[in-house]
């Protein structure tokens, strides 16, 4: 996909990841960016700054009536939409020791989240015979959130859904592409070093920590390729593999890193 002239709505939008997108696809040539945020504040001041085709909504992605509301209105504005990015994304920073209240809003956010936006877009997307929908799902969906295991299940779960997603309708001129970063410089890592989680301290530990923009830049080439798999950090792909080749091996090599830290 090339953004020329494309509509595109991102959840999470009003910092992160999310405004790094919103600032690329604005200068990419989108006819339109809606940033999305459940800070309406900063979402607004996302979208000022990125300039007039940019316009901000509050939203809710817990709660599929604002979901399809946000995407009919978003129809109505612009006519279609060509990409969704359903972006927003929690942590817990805990183990099996999480509250049940923390394994829903999880649950809610980084999974039932992409089910509303698909049900709310995909039946225009396939109306007019194509479509993109990018769903952040982290390198946590591919390997291990140490330290927290709502973060890992519900990562791993968001990366089922969009490899569904694209089994089922590709065919029909739908596009899917799951972003699965590793360290990036966003307040939810910064809080987790500042903080001494071991989980953050991991993922600093295991490479490069991009800038939201580095991870903007891959995005922009994985939907230009069309990729499935979108890594900012290439390594996560070699991680990957020795984990389904070896997956003992795999998780020897993270525990030993995790003593590591912990002595």
């Amino acid at each position: 996909m090339n953004l020329t002239d494309r509509v595109a709505v991102i959840t999470g939008g009003a910092g992160g990841i999310g405004a790094a997108l919103a600032h690329r696809f604005a200068a990419e040539g989108a006819a339109a960016v809606v940033v999305a945020d459940l800070d309406a504040d900063a979402a607004r001041a996302v979208a000022a700054a990125v300039g007039p085709v940019a316009h901000a909504a509050g939203l809710d992605v817990t709660v599929e009536e604002q979901v399809r509301a946000l995407v009919a209105d978003t129809e109505r504005r612009y006519g279609h939409i060509d990409l969704f990015c359903a972006n927003a994304g929690v942590a817990t920073a805990a183990g099996l020791d999480a509250a049940d209240a923390d394994w829903d809003r999880a649950w809610r956010v980084n999974v039932l989240a992409h089910v509303h936006s698909t049900r709310a877009v995909l039946p225009g997307m396939l109306a007019r015979g194509q479509g993109y929908l990018l769903h952040t799902c982290s390198a946590a969906g591919l390997l291990t959130a140490v330290g927290d295991a709502p973060y890992t299940a519900t990562k791993h779960a968001a990366v089922g859904l969009a490899e569904w997603l694209a089994v089922t309708y590709r065919d029909q001129g739908i596009r899917v592409s799951a972003l699965c970063p590793q360290g990036v410089d966003t307040p939810m890592l910064a809080e987790g070093l500042a903080t001494g989680h071991l989980g953050a301290r991991v993922i600093a530990a295991s490479g490069a920590v991009l800038h939201p923009d580095r991870v903007a830049d891959a995005v922009i080439a994985g939907l230009a390729e069309e990729r499935f798999l979108i890594l900012p950090h290439p390594e996560v792909a070699q991680h990957a593999l020795r984990r389904a080749e070896d997956p003992d091996g795999w998780q020897a090599g993270l525990r030993k890193l995790v003593r590591r830290l912990r002595a």
